[in-house]
């Protein structure tokens, strides 16, 4: 099948470095979804995967626990989701995904990261084309046929599957993404699952120009710092 998915992985920049972004992050995506949908876990399987991921990179019980807890009351914030898309120092491809209750103010932190680094915004799709929007779903082991035989029975529909390294991974269409993680819990009941995300995957890696990378992780640097922006997705790889 080949996509390399550990190689791409890495060119894939999760905007959460420090402790008190990741748990920020977090608590306000909780809030959201909880917000929008039904502040229940057992209800949500949005909510209950989101807190999974959330415990596995080591949230604490009590940011996870405020968040749905907010989340119940009535009023609260007003957050919507914001996404900007353009090119990076050495003509990389980006998203920025933020959640925002001011959209004149996040435009303008986000656009200052790129303007700041010699960057470009552009218009919405302008680079989303170049991606691949994807559900993840990796865990350890080696059987990629016994995996995609188990999609088959229970009739969802798989864009690729990768195994390597002792990981076998499935990459579905965003749809698919709950039911091809309990078709792989039905199947491997004890199984956990190292990712399992919807994300954007390049298409292409873009090498970063030796005279590019400063700006190019000063451009991420500034991004992570942005209270609105919750992921960073770019096809930018560092020369090695």
């Amino acid at each position: 099948m080949g996509r390399s998915f550990e190689n791409r992985k890495q060119s894939i920049m999760k905007t959460a470095g420090q402790k008190s972004k990741l748990y920020a992050k977090y608590g306000k995506q909780l809030y959201v979804i909880a917000k929008n949908g039904v502040p229940d876990p057992e209800s949500n399987p949005a909510l209950r995967n989101l807190i999974e991921r959330a415990k596995k990179e080591q949230v604490p019980s009590h940011v996870i626990d405020k968040a749905i807890e907010k989340a119940r009351g009535s009023g609260g914030e007003d957050f919507s989701a914001a996404r900007y898309e353009g090119f990076g120092p050495g003509g990389c491809s980006v998203i920025v995904d933020c959640l925002t209750d001011n959209n004149n103010r996040t435009v303008t932190e986000v656009r200052n990261c790129f303007t700041k680094c010699g960057a470009k915004m552009g218009a919405a799709g302008s680079v989303s084309h170049l991606f691949d929007h994807l559900a993840v779903l990796s865990f350890k082991g080696d059987n990629e046929e016994e995996v995609l035989e188990a999609m088959l029975d229970a009739d969802i529909d798989i864009e690729d599957t990768e195994s390597k390294d002792g990981f076998v991974t499935l990459f579905a269409p965003v749809s698919e993404f709950f039911n091809a993680k309990q078709a792989l819990l039905d199947k491997y009941p004890e199984i956990e699952l190292e990712v399992q995300e919807v994300t954007f995957l390049p298409q292409a890696e873009t090498p970063i120009p030796e005279d590019d990378v400063a700006s190019f992780e000063k451009f991420l640097a500034m991004l992570n710092d942005c209270e609105d922006v919750q992921d960073v997705y770019h096809s930018g790889v560092l020369p090695s």
